[in-house]
């Protein structure tokens, strides 16, 4: 049985995605990139806000939803079964690396008191010192969590194809994405990625250039919202700890749903 806390953040998330509140601006997007059977993965799942909403756009999706944090994917789970997705999402407690094994995720304290689960990050050790870069934090709390690459979980789930990825880790994307290079060249799948360039390179010794160019370097082209329009980029953002930005392939560009990103390559 699940605790209370569990359930009391489980109840929020459920009663958020049913009213749709709380959902990032590109959120709505995921229209125009899912139809079909698209199989999924939605890497740093938190409590499944986005795999919800791509049952919803894509009501015959399979969804891997892969999340470090014990007590998040507890909520994962809970928050699964409320909304009766359980025969389309499927959640895994794991953090995504470029090598299997153990990490330690980190989790700021904020100067609220509160556990900043959002900003939890993968580390090898513990941080000396402030957390994070790019948030005041009045400590930390620490647990051991399992590491897997995005290849490796392919090969293990019998997965030859990946059509979507949702990648949210607070700075370990270049270190997640070097692990999946693999299933990037053999699929293609549609991306859409948060790159935090401070955590990148004060948590991971990276740069967001690195994780554009992995994928530019591929064919890709990189959009992001400005405003209320999504425009094509070919930078990252300099002025933002953090933002989204969708990578989508040329090769995959015929089979897009009609919409937007149908539209913009095209051009």
């Amino acid at each position: 049985m699940p605790s209370l806390r569990v359930l009391g953040h489980a109840f929020r998330a459920w009663r958020r995605n049913l009213r749709w509140r709380k959902h990032e601006p590109e959120t709505p997007y995921l229209a125009d990139l899912l139809s079909g059977a698209p199989v999924c993965l939605h890497v740093g799942a938190s409590d499944g806000r986005h795999s919800y909403v791509m049952t919803q756009v894509a009501p015959k999706a399979r969804i891997y939803a892969i999340e470090p944090s014990a007590f998040s994917y507890a909520v994962l789970k809970t928050t699964v079964a409320w909304h009766r997705i359980g025969d389309r999402v499927t959640p895994v407690h794991a953090a995504i690396g470029d090598k299997t094994g153990e990490m330690l995720l980190v989790t700021p304290r904020k100067i609220t008191g509160r556990m900043g689960r959002a900003y939890a990050f993968v580390a090898d050790q513990a941080p000396q010192g402030e957390v994070r870069p790019d948030l005041q934090d009045t400590g930390m709390e620490v647990q051991s969590t399992p590491v897997t690459t995005l290849d490796a979980f392919c090969a293990e789930r019998g997965l030859d194809r990946i059509d979507f990825i949702r990648m949210d880790i607070e700075g370990a994307e270049l270190m997640a994405l070097q692990g999946a290079r693999h299933m990037l060249d053999r699929d293609r799948p549609h991306v859409l990625l948060e790159i935090h360039p401070a955590m990148l390179a004060a948590r991971f010794g990276g740069t967001a250039e690195q994780v554009v160019a992995l994928f530019t370097d591929r064919g890709y082209r990189m959009f992001a919202l400005n405003g209320d329009r999504l425009e094509e980029r070919f930078e990252v953002v300099s002025d933002r700890p953090w933002k989204d930005y969708f990578f989508i392939h040329p090769a995959r560009a015929a089979r897009l749903p009609d919409g937007v990103f149908k539209a913009r390559m095209a051009a």
